[in-house]
């Protein structure tokens, strides 16, 4: 199993830019980058509640469990 942001998608969805994220969040936007390319390896939990709070959402809607493909 392995967790990706969804991050991406629900800015699209909001119509919010990762500057703007960025703004209201406190979260360097480089940061909020690798978030939405999914590359980001470790993650402060202050962080993900902030992302949360901003656009009143649930965890659930920022990152996603999915299967690994076995090769």
């Amino acid at each position: 199993m392995k967790v990706i942001f969804i991050l991406d998608e629900l800015l699209s969805q909001r119509q919010m830019s990762q500057h703007e994220l960025s703004r209201l969040t406190g979260i360097r936007q480089p940061s909020i980058n690798e978030m939405c390319r999914n590359q980001t390896a470790r993650l402060p939990l202050n962080n993900l509640a902030k992302i949360c709070e901003v656009l009143d959402c649930q965890i659930n809607d920022v990152l996603e469990l999915k299967k690994e493909q076995s090769e």
